[in-house]
């Protein structure tokens, strides 16, 4: 009796001291962890991360350590205590290798490249078979049933979570193969939008309509998967259209390929490239390639060089394909427009075709402009020619309208042409340098004024670069028609020296800053003789 009851004690007592011992371990570690708490940023340094991850197991060998050598404990107890003491120094090691792995990413703000839950997964093993080792060579237990047990468990446990699982090995398949990462543009079958985040169960994508789109690791798995910014963030956008069949293909393929180097989103490597796709009764088709970094803008960019490709081909008379009830109706309104013959010497009011109605206002702007005016003095406003020359000038140039954005000449081109604004404003940049620092100032012309005259009157290369601001309708006066005027109208050439002369010594200093001019342009710019000895070989035909 005396033996079952001295038994039945030590079984209490180390009971109490098991129990002690746990109680202890849990209450100093919830200390530790309220106190590090205290410190919201410490989750970013990676010392802070180091002592918390270490702070369990280190709690937990002092506790047995401190039981060890203040209590008289039992030969059963004892070994327990020891079987324990082992574990957490493995334990301990463990923690100590994945928080100093965690704490080096951490400190050089990298991210880790295993996911958390494969990394718990892992230790969760590691510590798994520490345990049955302890159990079956330090306190000599038979684990065999544990074993037996914790795989029939496992299995129930994966038949219930197999769709979870099924997900976690995706995640884990998706993650080290690196098909995607946060901030990339991809499409997965019919979805499309940048990754959010991706976990051990599902990726997150921000779709065009900036919805939230949540999709199973297992069924991204499955899908077939295009990356847009890899290998790099360039890829390429394809705008494709039909033209009419009578447009030559050349200038077809010039203007598209105008219309994408024109685009500030488009990239300039590689370059732009247009080409023919296919013909057809209706027309020829065309597709346009071109590549950009910012794969989320593709709709504006798409817009803004099918906007760009649009006005250009309008510019050159090339009519987008259109259907043929469409060209039946228009051949209709045109003959009914036309009407019947009108007899002869029936003194009807004159009836303006539309091609007159057109000379007529493209007059009427040029006659408004300051083209070929005296800027100041007495003859300040007066125009150098005959309004009869100008009308007639009208009636040879071309009106054309341009949308934003479009570069219409460039600083440092031999021009041809100067252009009077109609309708809309061009802005113009003027890049130069000064003390070894590039600068840029900005102009803007507005309906009536001139863009690229210098040139024209004098062969300089452009000295500024003019950007369309907003949808403008330009007068585009070409060198031929300018020089037709002139041979009629020799004396404007005297004014014209003494206006382009002046005005070049005005701003001979700052010209000297723009690299595209030469000393001997902008000298030469400066001297009336010189200028007007251009202007007569011009009206002779003698500049090649």
């Amino acid at each position: 009796m005396t033996n079952i009851a001295s038994v039945s004690q030590t079984v209490y007592q180390d009971l109490a001291v098991a129990f002690g011992v746990l109680a202890a371990i849990v209450i100093l570690s919830a200390l530790a962890r309220a106190a590090f708490s205290r410190f919201p940023g410490a989750g970013k340094k990676g010392r802070w991360i180091l002592a918390s991850r270490l702070a369990f197991p280190l709690i937990a060998l002092a506790v047995l350590l401190a039981v060890r050598a203040v209590l008289s404990l039992s030969q059963a107890m004892e070994s327990y205590l020891n079987a324990a003491f082992f574990f957490f120094v493995i334990f301990l090691l463990v923690r100590l290798f994945d928080a100093a792995i965690l704490a080096w990413y951490v400190d050089r703000r990298k991210a880790y490249p295993l996911p958390k839950v494969l990394r718990g997964l892992i230790i969760g093993l590691i510590l798994l078979v520490a345990l049955f080792s302890i159990l079956k060579n330090m306190l000599q237990m038979d684990i065999s049933s544990l074993l037996a047990g914790s795989a029939i468990l496992t299995a129930v446990i994966g038949l219930a979570l197999q769709g979870v699982l099924s997900n976690i090995l995706s995640g884990m398949s998706l993650h080290f193969t690196r098909a995607f990462k946060q901030g990339d543009w991809i499409s997965l079958g019919t979805h499309e939008g940048v990754v959010m985040d991706t976990n051990w169960r599902e990726t997150r994508l921000l779709d065009r309509q900036s919805n939230v789109l949540i999709l199973p690791n297992n069924v991204v798995a499955g899908e077939k998967i295009v990356n847009y910014s890899e290998p790099d963030r360039r890829t390429a956008l394809f705008l494709n259209l039909k033209v009419s069949p009578v447009a030559p293909a050349a200038g077809i393929l010039e203007a598209l390929t105008e219309a994408a180097v024109e685009c500030p989103f488009v990239a300039a490597e590689p370059k732009p490239l247009a080409y023919l796709t296919s013909f057809d009764e209706t027309g020829v088709s065309y597709a346009l390639k071109f590549f950009v970094e910012e794969y989320g803008l593709k709709p504006v960019i798409i817009t803004d060089v099918g906007r760009l490709a649009w006005y250009k081909l309008r510019r050159r008379g090339f009519e987008v394909a259109v259907s043929w009830p469409d060209r039946l109706g228009d051949m209709k309104e045109a003959i009914q427009a036309a009407g019947p013959p009108r007899p002869a010497g029936e003194g009807e009011i004159e009836t303006l075709t539309a091609r007159e109605r057109e000379a007529r206002r493209t007059a009427e702007i040029l006659l408004a402009s300051s083209f070929l005016r005296y800027p100041d003095g007495e003859k300040a406003g007066q125009s150098m020619v005959p309004e009869s020359e100008l009308r007639a000038l009208a009636g040879r140039i071309r009106r054309s309208t341009f949308t934003k954005g479009e570069v219409l000449a460039r600083q440092g081109d031999r021009g041809a042409s100067c252009f009077v604004v109609a309708r809309g404003r061009i802005r113009g940049e003027i890049v130069y340098e000064e003390n070894g620092k590039r600068f840029v100032k900005e102009f803007e012309t507005v309906p009536g004024g001139l863009f690229g005259e210098m040139t024209l009157f004098s062969g300089m290369p452009r000295t500024a670069t003019g950007i369309i601001a907003e949808e403008s309708e330009l007068l585009e006066i070409e060198a031929r028609d300018f020089r037709s005027l002139l041979v009629r109208n020799p004396e404007a050439a005297e004014a014209i020296a003494d206006l382009v002369s002046a005005r070049n010594a005005q701003n001979k200093e700052f010209l000297l800053k723009i690299k595209e001019l030469s000393a001997r342009d902008v000298e030469e710019g400066s001297d009336r003789r010189t200028v007007l000895a251009y202007l007569k070989r011009f009206i002779h035909g003698l500049l090649g």
